[in-house]
């Protein structure tokens, strides 16, 4: 059952693949915000593990994030959501990041249920244009 306060964490190692430079979004061998953008949707999708219909899944709508601190190679960073709003099919999450020092980063992330036969068919029909 999806309830409001549900809670997920994901974590990772920073390695070259998830800095800046090997992202495309910046020149420094840091933590990219890509990789933080993942990881805190991760942390989301991980609190629904368990919770949805057989046919269900989710899909991200929307992430406004904030990268407030830089994480150096090879440091462990993790994320913490929960489910703070609950409307119909769409589902509101407060995220923080953190690494050993502290926070990293925030987010308010949106994610809406879907049918996943559906939601691919409806992709499938783009190819067909």
């Amino acid at each position: 059952m999806i309830k409001i306060g549900l809670v997920g964490k994901e974590e990772a190692i920073v390695s070259l693949s998830k800095c800046a430079r090997r992202m495309g979004s910046g020149e420094l061998d840091i933590f990219a915000t890509p990789a933080l953008v993942a990881l805190m949707e991760a942390s989301a999708i991980n609190s629904l593990s368990g919770k949805l219909g057989i046919n269900q899944t989710t899909v991200g709508i929307s992430m406004g994030v904030k990268h407030t601190s830089p994480t150096p190679t090879g440091m462990t960073v993790f994320a913490e959501s929960e489910l703070v709003e609950i409307d119909g099919r769409r589902l509101v999450f407060k995220i923080t990041a953190y690494d050993k020092s502290g926070v990293i980063g925030s987010a308010v992330h949106e994610r809406m249920i879907v049918d996943k036969d559906k939601i691919l068919e409806k992709a499938n029909e783009k190819m067909k244009k």
